[in-house]
């Protein structure tokens, strides 16, 4: 371990409140928590300090099942603090009218709001959202859009927008602590704390979530990866293959040999699971209908959608929210 420490001329003590939400995300909780520890380490002073609350004050356990006792309930935050909502799974079950209450109060005072994982919808259901860019866990993307489709939700890891933060859940709360503390003290710093998390590539705001489509499809093929390119970013109003060929250069039938042979599944039906599997983060994750979340996945008819659902799922979109309802899924 080296002895060369970094320096900080900045003498403020910065402090986070972090509020845990039911079936929170761990790894993101201490991700934050690490990187604030490890700078105070590292310039052998507290330049960071950081107080847990949950609505109650008392313990809630993570989506691991883990709890963490907190140090109290809802109160006061001076105007100087730094709020980060913690979230997770079964998130809108977090929403009432006290978490919405003290979050826009301390909001008018000027404290800084985040969100890590799915603690980006609280935000936005309180309403503290309005003209900022954001982010949220890539599974939860299209349901936010959905409920809320003026707001403007990036791809990126994080997103530091005028005084309001967000990451994407698990490292990416890394990535937005270590961009902070850089900013607060200094690269030298930033670098510093992520050596000491064994992190070799401190991402960007510039960075995606999601690996590249050639490394999550095993696959390198340019024109491949352009075509499911283009249907990841067309769900909701399906291309046709002629089309997709066409933008891609190719003919249909190569373009056929293309899924075929790398993917082992016609372009058509590659293009359908996508399009199921977005149906099914919207119904497990939105109130909204089967009908709208068939429309907003590009079926055009009802029937249709819930056939080629229970063939994929084997089950119907209206006995899987069934589901959902009676038992939330723990991760």
């Amino acid at each position: 371990m080296s002895d060369s420490r970094p320096e900080s001329r900045n003498t403020t003590l910065r402090r986070f409140v972090f509020l845990l939400l039911p079936n929170y995300s761990l790894i993101a909780f201490s991700n934050a928590v690490e990187a604030l520890r490890l700078a105070n380490r590292m310039v052998r002073r507290p330049i960071y300090s950081w107080h847990v609350v949950t609505e109650s004050g008392a313990a809630v356990a993570c989506s691991s099942g883990l709890k963490i006792t907190p140090d109290g309930g809802l109160e006061a935050c001076a105007r100087e603090d730094t709020v980060l909502v913690c979230g997770g799974s079964g998130i809108k079950r977090a929403v009432n009218d006290k978490l919405m209450h003290w979050l826009r109060r301390e909001a008018r005072k000027g404290v800084i709001m985040g969100g890590l994982c799915t603690g980006t919808y609280l935000l936005a259901k309180a309403g503290l959202l309005a003209g900022h860019t954001t982010t949220i866990h890539w599974e939860n993307r299209a349901s936010l859009i959905e409920e809320f489709p003026d707001l403007e939700v990036s791809t990126a890891v994080f997103v530091v927008n005028k005084n309001r933060y967000s990451a994407a859940g698990g490292a990416a709360a890394a990535d937005l602590m270590l961009n902070l503390i850089s900013r607060d003290h200094g690269v030298d710093l930033a670098n510093a704390v992520a050596d000491q998390m064994i992190y070799t590539t401190a991402r960007t705001d510039k960075d995606e979530q999601r690996l590249s489509i050639p490394t999550r499809i095993g696959v390198r093929h340019p024109k491949l990866s352009g075509v499911i390119k283009m249907m990841e970013g067309n769900l909701e109003e399906p291309i046709s293959p002629p089309e997709l060929a066409a933008q891609a250069g190719v003919s249909t039938r190569q373009l056929e040999r293309l899924f075929r042979r790398y993917l082992s599944r016609s372009p058509k039906r590659y293009y359908m699971e996508l399009r199921l599997q977005k149906a099914r983060n919207l119904l497990m994750q939105t109130d909204m209908s089967v009908i709208n979340v068939a429309l907003a996945s590009g079926f055009a008819s009802p029937s249709h959608f819930s056939k080629c659902y229970r063939a994929h799922f084997n089950t119907t979109p209206y006995r899987e929210r069934g589901t959902q309802e009676a038992n939330p899924d723990p991760l």
